[in-house]
């Protein structure tokens, strides 16, 4: 009688940790998809189409070499327009008559920045908005029909392992600035609350994070870089700390930066002290060549 009571007792323990186990495989495998999902979409990286840094002044955008910034000689016409850049304020005005839209309406002039809100502008299957990065601007330019689209199956990602879920603790700083250097060369020093300390092994590893609402971010390098994944790093969210200062660090959901699908984005760089001496064997692997 007492062997079959240890035994159901025994049967019931196994069945919960399968079932915490095959919850967090499905929760780890949806988030991947919806991963995938996401870069498909309209503001989604696959569909960038160019990154056109703007001078001072005039600048003509067109098919035509001519013009000052080129845009695919199939889908725009010789010259579409002027884009005016002055004093830190960005103005659009259309060239030659052409159906330039602004939220499904034609438009002849507009101005593009500052804004609420980026100024979305449409011709064709191409779209555009103006970026800041540093004191610099640039056109960021979408084609909806982009053929990386087409091109693009899923990600590559490592086995999925409950293990690479690390408990983290959360140490505070006081007015701390993080050096950032994205990957066009730009600088900017950004507030960091704090880092997170964790063990892998019998080792003791740290990464500074930046706070974004009610996440941490955290860009970081390992070991794994340049061989199976990004050579630029990876990211990752996290939760705020609990009451006990406690993180969950789960590198299963490491995910490839932009550029690691686009040479149009502007991704930021793992700081020095966020590159960890390990191989970080979870997470999204590299796309395609890139």
């Amino acid at each position: 009688m007492r062997f079959i009571y240890f035994l159901a007792i025994f049967c019931l323990i196994n069945s919960i940790g399968y079932s915490q186990s095959s919850d967090y495989l499905k929760e780890i495998n949806d988030w991947h998809k919806q991963r995938e999902e996401n870069l498909k979409k309209e503001n989604g990286w696959l569909n960038l189409a160019g990154l056109f840094w703007l001078n001072d002044g005039k600048n003509t955008i067109g098919s035509n070499t001519q013009n000052d910034h080129l845009f695919p000689s199939d889908k725009c016409p010789d010259f579409l327009g002027e884009i005016l850049l002055q004093n830190g304020e960005v103005e659009f005005k259309v060239l030659n008559g052409h159906e330039v839209l602004h939220e499904g309406v034609k438009i002849e002039k507009i101005k593009l920045f500052p804004a609420d809100k980026p100024v979305l502008l449409q011709y064709g299957s191409l779209k555009w908005f103006i970026i800041k990065r540093g004191e610099k601007y640039a056109i960021r330019l979408r084609d909806l029909k982009s053929p990386f689209l087409e091109e693009f199956s899923h990600i590559e990602h490592f086995k999925i392992d409950p293990n690479w879920n690390i408990k983290s603790k959360f140490v505070k700083t006081e007015n701390r600035k993080m050096a950032i250097l994205d990957i066009t060369g730009q600088n900017s020093q950004q507030d960091s609350p704090g880092k997170l300390v964790f063990k892998i092994g019998k080792n003791e590893h740290s990464l500074d994070v930046l706070a974004e609402g009610d996440q941490f971010f955290v860009i970081f390098g390992d070991k794994t870089n340049k061989i199976t994944t990004y050579g630029g790093g990876r990211y990752i969210y996290t939760n705020l700390p609990d009451k006990d200062g406690n993180v969950w660090l789960d590198f299963n959901k490491a995910y490839n930066p932009p550029c690691a699908f686009t040479p149009y984005a502007t991704c930021p760089l793992p700081p020095k002290q966020n590159l960890l001496s390990v191989k970080i064997e979870a997470g999204e692997k590299n796309y395609g060549f890139h």
